[in-house]
């Protein structure tokens, strides 16, 4: 089975404050808010990557190709609120033969009926991201946010390679949010 995924954001609003993000970094002037926001910005995307996380508002679409419908499905991104409801289309046909789990590691399970069947798509699109705004983001993902950004901040003289990487506080975070992936 093969998965695309796509993401689309819901907010245009910053997944931190910047001036929180200044005051870790013990930046005190504003000459360097472009370069900061694009280290934050780009250690935001890492996050998000590593941790399989929206961190704000976003439509995530998953399109299986050639899939198993016998078992349950492990999306990709999470959180998804508990009360959001999915749109799954099989092969361009609407479909409601599914169970969702939302959470930290939302799911899908398809009920026995369509357990054999072989479609060669399925469709799933979902809201994932823990809020709106920087507000909403856990304390411990923001602290990581800003940890990453340190890292990129002071590695803006030359370094090897492998001393700029990922920061520890940023990859034991990141693995907690992760979780295991079926």
């Amino acid at each position: 089975m093969k998965m695309i995924l796509n993401r689309t954001a819901l907010v245009s609003a910053l997944p931190f404050d910047l001036e929180e993000v200044k005051a870790h970094l013990r930046v005190g002037d504003d000459s360097d808010d472009d370069a900061i926001t694009k280290m934050a910005r780009t250690s935001a995307a890492e996050i998000e990557q590593f941790s399989q996380i929206g961190f704000l508002n976003q439509t995530v679409t998953v399109t299986l190709l050639d899939p198993a419908l016998d078992r349950i499905i492990s999306l990709p991104i999470g959180p998804v609120a508990a009360d959001i409801v999915p749109t799954v289309t099989v092969d361009g046909e609407g479909f409601t033969g599914f169970t969702f789990f939302g959470g930290n590691r939302p799911s899908i399970w398809f009920k026995p009926e369509y357990r054999h069947t072989t479609p060669s798509q399925v469709t799933i699109e979902y809201q994932a991201g823990f809020g709106a705004d920087a507000a909403s983001i856990p304390a411990d993902l923001a602290q990581a946010l800003m940890d990453q950004t340190a890292l990129h901040y002071d590695g803006r003289s030359p370094m090897d390679a492998r001393s700029l990487t990922t920061s520890p506080h940023m990859a034991r975070i990141g693995a907690r949010y992760r979780g295991v992936q079926l």
